[in-house]
Protein backbone atom coordinates (compact mmCIF):
# COMPACT_ATOMS: atom_id res chain seq x y z
CA UNK A 1 0.00 0.00 0.00
CA UNK A 2 2.82 2.10 0.98
CA UNK A 3 4.61 1.08 -2.71
CA UNK A 4 1.75 2.27 -4.02
CA UNK A 5 0.97 5.53 -2.72
CA UNK A 6 4.71 6.64 -3.14
CA UNK A 7 4.50 5.70 -6.41
CA UNK A 8 1.06 7.83 -6.83
CA UNK A 9 3.00 10.83 -5.18
CA UNK A 10 6.26 10.31 -7.81
CA UNK A 11 3.89 10.52 -10.67
CA UNK A 12 1.90 13.63 -9.64
CA UNK A 13 4.88 15.42 -9.51
CA UNK A 14 7.18 14.49 -12.07
CA UNK A 15 3.72 14.71 -14.42
CA UNK A 16 2.56 18.35 -12.96
CA UNK A 17 1.63 20.34 -15.95
CA UNK A 18 4.42 23.10 -14.65
CA UNK A 19 7.31 20.74 -15.44
CA UNK A 20 6.14 20.21 -19.43
CA UNK A 21 5.06 23.99 -19.74
CA UNK A 22 8.01 24.03 -22.36
CA UNK A 23 8.64 20.31 -23.61
CA UNK A 24 12.13 20.35 -24.93
CA UNK A 25 12.92 18.51 -28.18
CA UNK A 26 9.44 18.46 -29.60
CA UNK A 27 8.83 21.27 -31.38
CA UNK A 28 5.70 21.52 -34.76
CA UNK A 29 8.11 19.64 -36.87
CA UNK A 30 10.66 17.43 -34.88
CA UNK A 31 10.99 15.27 -32.06
CA UNK A 32 15.02 15.22 -31.08
CA UNK A 33 15.75 12.27 -29.07
CA UNK A 34 19.90 11.38 -28.09
CA UNK A 35 21.74 7.87 -27.55
CA UNK A 36 25.33 7.10 -26.26
CA UNK A 37 26.56 4.23 -27.79
CA UNK A 38 30.57 3.00 -27.22
CA UNK A 39 31.70 4.21 -31.20
CA UNK A 40 35.29 3.87 -29.89
CA UNK A 41 35.79 1.74 -27.02
CA UNK A 42 36.08 -2.38 -26.02
CA UNK A 43 32.50 -3.00 -27.30
CA UNK A 44 32.28 -0.18 -29.97
CA UNK A 45 31.41 -2.97 -32.95
CA UNK A 46 28.44 -3.96 -31.00
CA UNK A 47 27.79 0.11 -30.20
CA UNK A 48 27.91 1.17 -33.83
CA UNK A 49 25.84 -1.93 -34.93
CA UNK A 50 22.98 -0.74 -32.70
CA UNK A 51 23.67 2.80 -33.91
CA UNK A 52 22.92 1.18 -37.31
CA UNK A 53 19.47 -0.10 -36.56
CA UNK A 54 18.29 2.82 -34.81
CA UNK A 55 19.76 5.07 -38.01
CA UNK A 56 17.50 2.43 -40.42
CA UNK A 57 14.34 3.00 -38.77
CA UNK A 58 14.91 6.46 -38.22
CA UNK A 59 15.21 7.16 -41.75
CA UNK A 60 12.24 4.33 -42.73
CA UNK A 61 9.84 6.50 -40.56
CA UNK A 62 10.65 10.17 -41.57
CA UNK A 63 10.44 8.63 -45.18
CA UNK A 64 6.80 7.90 -43.99
CA UNK A 65 6.01 11.29 -43.29
CA UNK A 66 7.04 11.04 -39.42
CA UNK A 67 5.12 10.95 -36.11
CA UNK A 68 1.92 12.93 -36.26
CA UNK A 69 3.91 15.05 -39.28
CA UNK A 70 7.17 15.11 -37.07
CA UNK A 71 10.73 13.84 -38.28
CA UNK A 72 12.66 11.72 -35.53
CA UNK A 73 16.17 13.54 -35.52
CA UNK A 74 18.63 11.18 -33.60
CA UNK A 75 22.08 12.64 -32.43
CA UNK A 76 24.67 10.35 -31.09
CA UNK A 77 27.38 10.57 -28.45
CA UNK A 78 30.32 7.97 -27.90
CA UNK A 79 30.96 7.15 -24.79
CA UNK A 80 34.54 4.56 -25.47
CA UNK A 81 32.27 2.37 -22.59
CA UNK A 82 33.71 4.41 -20.07
CA UNK A 83 31.22 5.46 -17.14
CA UNK A 84 32.73 9.30 -16.73
CA UNK A 85 32.51 9.96 -20.76
CA UNK A 86 28.63 8.48 -20.41
CA UNK A 87 28.05 11.29 -17.94
CA UNK A 88 29.31 14.02 -19.98
CA UNK A 89 27.94 13.07 -23.53
CA UNK A 90 24.23 12.76 -21.55
CA UNK A 91 25.01 15.79 -19.95
CA UNK A 92 25.46 17.82 -23.77
CA UNK A 93 22.10 15.97 -25.05
CA UNK A 94 19.86 16.68 -21.64
CA UNK A 95 21.53 20.08 -20.93
CA UNK A 96 22.87 21.51 -24.25
CA UNK A 97 21.32 19.52 -26.90
CA UNK A 98 18.19 19.57 -24.77
CA UNK A 99 16.70 16.37 -26.35
CA UNK A 100 12.78 15.00 -25.49
CA UNK A 101 14.65 11.50 -24.72
CA UNK A 102 17.76 9.29 -24.47
CA UNK A 103 17.38 5.85 -26.43
CA UNK A 104 19.48 2.90 -26.34
CA UNK A 105 21.95 3.99 -23.69
CA UNK A 106 24.73 1.36 -23.87
CA UNK A 107 26.14 -0.07 -20.66
CA UNK A 108 25.65 -0.77 -17.10
CA UNK A 109 27.83 1.46 -15.47
CA UNK A 110 27.03 3.77 -18.04
CA UNK A 111 23.54 4.53 -17.32
CA UNK A 112 23.67 4.06 -13.81
CA UNK A 113 25.98 7.29 -13.74
CA UNK A 114 24.14 9.15 -16.18
CA UNK A 115 20.36 8.34 -15.37
CA UNK A 116 19.91 11.26 -12.34
CA UNK A 117 21.11 13.62 -15.11
CA UNK A 118 18.17 12.91 -16.91
CA UNK A 119 15.78 12.27 -14.09
CA UNK A 120 16.48 15.57 -12.63
CA UNK A 121 14.92 17.12 -15.92
CA UNK A 122 12.33 14.41 -16.29
CA UNK A 123 13.78 13.00 -19.41
CA UNK A 124 12.99 9.25 -19.96
CA UNK A 125 15.91 6.42 -19.71
CA UNK A 126 13.95 4.62 -22.92
CA UNK A 127 15.76 1.09 -23.73
CA UNK A 128 18.67 0.86 -22.36
CA UNK A 129 21.31 -1.25 -24.23
CA UNK A 130 21.84 -3.11 -20.85
CA UNK A 131 20.26 -5.85 -18.99
CA UNK A 132 20.94 -4.57 -15.43
CA UNK A 133 17.88 -4.71 -12.85
CA UNK A 134 18.54 -0.83 -12.42
CA UNK A 135 17.16 -0.53 -15.78
CA UNK A 136 13.20 -1.12 -14.23
CA UNK A 137 14.15 -1.36 -10.74
CA UNK A 138 12.91 -0.03 -8.50
CA UNK A 139 9.95 1.25 -11.07
CA UNK A 140 10.33 4.58 -11.78
CA UNK A 141 8.17 6.70 -14.02
CA UNK A 142 10.94 7.37 -16.40
CA UNK A 143 12.39 3.97 -16.72
CA UNK A 144 11.31 1.70 -19.87
CA UNK A 145 13.54 -1.31 -20.11
CA UNK A 146 13.59 -3.93 -23.49
CA UNK A 147 16.41 -6.17 -22.52
CA UNK A 148 16.40 -8.84 -20.25
CA UNK A 149 18.70 -8.75 -16.93
CA UNK A 150 21.31 -10.61 -17.09
CA UNK A 151 20.58 -11.91 -13.84
CA UNK A 152 17.39 -13.74 -14.18
CA UNK A 153 18.32 -15.05 -17.73
CA UNK A 154 21.51 -16.45 -16.18
CA UNK A 155 19.60 -17.89 -13.48
CA UNK A 156 16.99 -19.84 -16.04
CA UNK A 157 19.41 -20.74 -18.59
CA UNK A 158 22.81 -21.62 -16.23
CA UNK A 159 21.38 -24.40 -14.20
CA UNK A 160 19.99 -26.14 -17.73
CA UNK A 161 22.84 -26.28 -19.30
CA UNK A 162 24.75 -26.87 -16.48
CA UNK A 163 22.10 -30.31 -15.80
CA UNK A 164 22.23 -31.08 -19.74
CA UNK A 165 26.27 -31.35 -19.90
CA UNK A 166 26.06 -33.62 -16.88
CA UNK A 167 28.62 -31.37 -15.44
CA UNK A 168 30.17 -31.56 -11.76
CA UNK A 169 31.95 -28.86 -11.37
CA UNK A 170 31.07 -25.20 -12.45
CA UNK A 171 33.18 -22.16 -12.19
CA UNK A 172 32.94 -18.47 -13.13
CA UNK A 173 35.23 -15.65 -14.44
CA UNK A 174 33.52 -12.41 -14.78
CA UNK A 175 34.58 -8.90 -15.44
CA UNK A 176 35.06 -6.92 -12.21
CA UNK A 177 32.00 -4.40 -12.49
CA UNK A 178 28.42 -4.10 -12.35
CA UNK A 179 28.04 -5.99 -15.46
CA UNK A 180 30.04 -9.03 -14.39
CA UNK A 181 28.39 -9.04 -10.91
CA UNK A 182 25.04 -9.59 -12.34
CA UNK A 183 26.22 -12.23 -14.51
CA UNK A 184 28.02 -13.28 -10.97
CA UNK A 185 24.69 -13.11 -8.86
CA UNK A 186 22.51 -15.06 -11.65
CA UNK A 187 24.12 -17.70 -12.10
CA UNK A 188 24.81 -18.63 -8.12
CA UNK A 189 21.04 -18.63 -8.09
CA UNK A 190 21.04 -20.82 -10.88
CA UNK A 191 22.56 -23.12 -9.71
CA UNK A 192 21.71 -23.15 -6.05
CA UNK A 193 17.83 -23.90 -6.89
CA UNK A 194 19.90 -27.68 -7.82
CA UNK A 195 21.18 -27.56 -4.87
CA UNK A 196 24.80 -26.79 -6.72
CA UNK A 197 27.82 -24.02 -5.59
CA UNK A 198 30.41 -22.38 -7.45
CA UNK A 199 33.65 -24.59 -7.03
CA UNK A 200 36.02 -21.27 -8.72
CA UNK A 201 35.28 -17.87 -9.38
CA UNK A 202 38.04 -15.62 -10.76
CA UNK A 203 37.77 -12.15 -11.62
CA UNK A 204 39.55 -9.37 -14.30
CA UNK A 205 39.37 -5.70 -14.88
CA UNK A 206 37.73 -3.89 -17.81
CA UNK A 207 40.10 -3.87 -20.90
CA UNK A 208 42.22 -6.89 -19.67
CA UNK A 209 44.00 -8.38 -22.29
CA UNK A 210 45.78 -11.19 -20.72
CA UNK A 211 43.80 -13.90 -18.66
CA UNK A 212 46.40 -16.53 -18.60
CA UNK A 213 46.64 -16.55 -14.32
CA UNK A 214 42.51 -16.78 -14.22
CA UNK A 215 42.27 -19.24 -17.01
CA UNK A 216 45.45 -21.52 -15.05
CA UNK A 217 43.18 -20.98 -11.85
CA UNK A 218 40.01 -22.36 -13.47
CA UNK A 219 42.12 -25.05 -15.10
CA UNK A 220 43.64 -25.97 -11.66
CA UNK A 221 40.46 -26.53 -9.75
CA UNK A 222 39.34 -28.88 -12.93
CA UNK A 223 36.57 -26.79 -13.89
CA UNK A 224 34.25 -28.30 -16.66
CA UNK A 225 31.65 -26.36 -16.96
CA UNK A 226 32.70 -22.58 -16.95
CA UNK A 227 30.24 -19.16 -16.82
CA UNK A 228 31.97 -16.16 -18.53
CA UNK A 229 30.51 -12.68 -17.32
CA UNK A 230 32.65 -11.38 -20.13
CA UNK A 231 32.41 -8.80 -22.94
CA UNK A 232 33.65 -9.90 -26.73
CA UNK A 233 37.18 -9.98 -26.92
CA UNK A 234 37.75 -10.98 -23.74
CA UNK A 235 35.55 -14.12 -24.35
CA UNK A 236 37.37 -15.09 -27.89
CA UNK A 237 41.04 -14.59 -25.99
CA UNK A 238 39.41 -16.60 -22.74
CA UNK A 239 38.66 -19.08 -24.59
CA UNK A 240 41.93 -19.40 -26.82
CA UNK A 241 44.01 -19.95 -23.69
CA UNK A 242 41.19 -21.93 -22.32
CA UNK A 243 41.80 -24.37 -25.76
CA UNK A 244 45.39 -23.75 -25.59
CA UNK A 245 45.79 -25.08 -21.89
CA UNK A 246 43.73 -27.97 -22.81
CA UNK A 247 40.79 -27.41 -21.20
CA UNK A 248 37.25 -29.12 -22.48
CA UNK A 249 35.06 -27.58 -20.52
CA UNK A 250 31.85 -26.51 -21.59
CA UNK A 251 31.73 -22.63 -21.93
CA UNK A 252 28.73 -20.39 -21.54
CA UNK A 253 28.19 -16.61 -21.86
CA UNK A 254 25.67 -14.26 -20.93
CA UNK A 255 23.91 -12.48 -24.10
CA UNK A 256 26.23 -9.89 -24.25
CA UNK A 257 28.36 -12.63 -26.32
CA UNK A 258 25.41 -13.26 -28.26
CA UNK A 259 27.21 -11.38 -31.23
CA UNK A 260 28.95 -12.65 -34.57
CA UNK A 261 32.19 -11.19 -33.77
CA UNK A 262 32.35 -14.13 -31.29
CA UNK A 263 31.99 -17.03 -33.91
CA UNK A 264 34.23 -14.94 -36.34
CA UNK A 265 37.09 -13.54 -34.17
CA UNK A 266 37.32 -16.85 -32.32
CA UNK A 267 36.56 -19.34 -35.39
CA UNK A 268 37.99 -22.83 -34.46
CA UNK A 269 37.77 -21.97 -30.63
CA UNK A 270 34.35 -20.61 -30.65
CA UNK A 271 32.96 -23.65 -31.69
CA UNK A 272 30.81 -25.38 -29.11
CA UNK A 273 30.65 -21.72 -27.08
CA UNK A 274 27.01 -21.55 -25.71
CA UNK A 275 25.51 -18.27 -24.89
CA UNK A 276 22.30 -16.96 -23.73
CA UNK A 277 20.50 -15.10 -26.77
CA UNK A 278 17.47 -12.89 -27.13
CA UNK A 279 16.78 -13.31 -31.24
CA UNK A 280 17.06 -14.59 -34.08
CA UNK A 281 20.66 -14.29 -35.76
CA UNK A 282 20.05 -11.77 -39.14
CA UNK A 283 22.14 -14.32 -41.77
CA UNK A 284 21.21 -13.68 -45.42
CA UNK A 285 19.46 -17.60 -45.59
CA UNK A 286 17.42 -16.66 -42.58
CA UNK A 287 14.45 -19.27 -43.13
CA UNK A 288 11.41 -16.53 -43.01
CA UNK A 289 11.20 -13.93 -45.92
CA UNK A 290 11.20 -11.31 -43.77
CA UNK A 291 14.06 -11.53 -42.15
CA UNK A 292 15.89 -12.09 -45.15
CA UNK A 293 14.74 -9.09 -46.86
CA UNK A 294 15.35 -6.85 -43.59
CA UNK A 295 18.72 -8.31 -44.17
CA UNK A 296 19.29 -7.22 -47.65
CA UNK A 297 18.07 -3.67 -46.70
CA UNK A 298 20.18 -3.17 -44.13
CA UNK A 299 23.27 -4.49 -46.28
CA UNK A 300 21.88 -2.10 -49.02
CA UNK A 301 22.03 0.53 -46.53
CA UNK A 302 25.15 0.68 -44.74
CA UNK A 303 27.32 -0.59 -47.43
CA UNK A 304 27.37 -4.26 -47.67
CA UNK A 305 27.70 -4.76 -43.80
CA UNK A 306 26.26 -7.41 -42.19
CA UNK A 307 23.23 -6.39 -39.42
CA UNK A 308 24.08 -8.38 -36.00
CA UNK A 309 21.17 -9.13 -33.04
CA UNK A 310 22.33 -5.45 -31.80
CA UNK A 311 21.60 -3.88 -35.75
CA UNK A 312 18.13 -5.72 -34.79
CA UNK A 313 17.90 -4.12 -31.07
CA UNK A 314 18.61 -0.64 -32.59
CA UNK A 315 15.91 -1.33 -35.33
CA UNK A 316 13.66 -2.55 -32.48
CA UNK A 317 14.21 0.58 -29.95
CA UNK A 318 13.47 3.23 -32.59
CA UNK A 319 10.38 1.66 -33.81
CA UNK A 320 8.82 1.39 -30.05
CA UNK A 321 9.97 4.90 -29.21
CA UNK A 322 7.54 5.82 -32.55
CA UNK A 323 4.75 3.72 -31.80
CA UNK A 324 4.57 5.52 -28.31
CA UNK A 325 4.79 8.77 -29.75
CA UNK A 326 2.19 8.08 -32.17
CA UNK A 327 -0.28 6.60 -29.79
CA UNK A 328 0.44 9.82 -27.22
CA UNK A 329 -1.22 11.70 -29.92
CA UNK A 330 -0.46 15.17 -31.30
CA UNK A 331 0.06 16.50 -28.18
CA UNK A 332 3.70 15.32 -27.69
CA UNK A 333 5.27 15.60 -23.83
CA UNK A 334 6.34 13.04 -21.75
CA UNK A 335 3.15 12.73 -19.52
CA UNK A 336 1.23 11.35 -22.88
CA UNK A 337 4.24 9.35 -23.93
CA UNK A 338 4.49 7.64 -20.38
CA UNK A 339 1.07 7.12 -20.65
CA UNK A 340 0.58 5.18 -24.26
CA UNK A 341 3.85 2.94 -23.33
CA UNK A 342 1.83 1.91 -20.49
CA UNK A 343 -0.70 0.90 -22.63
CA UNK A 344 0.99 -0.10 -26.05
CA UNK A 345 -0.32 -3.33 -25.23
CA UNK A 346 1.43 -6.56 -26.72
CA UNK A 347 4.59 -6.23 -28.82
CA UNK A 348 6.53 -8.63 -30.68
CA UNK A 349 8.90 -8.99 -34.11
CA UNK A 350 7.94 -12.52 -35.74
CA UNK A 351 11.24 -11.56 -38.01
CA UNK A 352 13.32 -11.29 -35.57
CA UNK A 353 11.13 -14.37 -33.63
CA UNK A 354 11.23 -11.75 -30.82
CA UNK A 355 9.57 -12.68 -27.19
CA UNK A 356 6.07 -10.60 -26.78
CA UNK A 357 6.69 -7.20 -25.06
CA UNK A 358 4.31 -5.39 -22.67
CA UNK A 359 4.88 -2.42 -20.16
CA UNK A 360 2.61 -1.12 -17.34
CA UNK A 361 2.12 1.38 -15.09
CA UNK A 362 4.10 -1.21 -12.51
CA UNK A 363 5.82 -3.28 -14.63
CA UNK A 364 9.13 -1.22 -16.76
CA UNK A 365 10.66 -4.08 -18.55
CA UNK A 366 8.94 -5.39 -21.85
CA UNK A 367 10.05 -9.31 -21.13
CA UNK A 368 12.02 -11.65 -19.50
CA UNK A 369 12.49 -14.56 -21.59
CA UNK A 370 15.62 -15.81 -23.38
CA UNK A 371 16.43 -19.22 -24.92
CA UNK A 372 20.21 -21.13 -25.39
CA UNK A 373 22.27 -20.82 -28.39
CA UNK A 374 25.29 -22.70 -30.09
CA UNK A 375 28.35 -21.69 -32.37
CA UNK A 376 28.50 -24.64 -35.04
CA UNK A 377 30.25 -23.91 -38.21
CA UNK A 378 31.50 -20.76 -37.63
CA UNK A 379 27.71 -19.90 -37.00
CA UNK A 380 24.67 -19.16 -33.82
CA UNK A 381 22.51 -21.90 -33.88
CA UNK A 382 19.48 -21.01 -31.79
CA UNK A 383 18.41 -23.68 -29.46
CA UNK A 384 15.05 -24.37 -27.60
CA UNK A 385 12.19 -21.52 -26.56
CA UNK A 386 11.81 -18.64 -24.78
CA UNK A 387 11.78 -19.32 -21.22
Amino acid sequence: MKKNKLWSVLMAVLLAPSAWAQMQGVSSNEILIGSVQDLSGPISALGKWVRNGMLMRVDEINAQGGVHGRKIRLLMEDSAYDPKKAVLAVQKLVNQDKVFMVVGHMGTAQNNAAMPIQFEKNIVNFMPTTGSRDMFEPPHPLKFALLPPYFSTMQVQTPELYKAKKASKPCIIYQDDDYGVEVLAGAEAGLKSIGVELLEKTTYKRGATDFSSQVAKLKSAGCDFVIMGTLVRDTVTILGEARKVGMTATMMGSYVTFTELIPKLGGKVAEGFYSVSLLQTPYDDASSPALREWVAKYKAKFDGTEPTIQSELGYMMIDLFARASQKAGPVLDTKSFIAAMESLGKVEYPMFESPVYSWTATRRLGSAQSRMSIVEGGRWKELGNYK
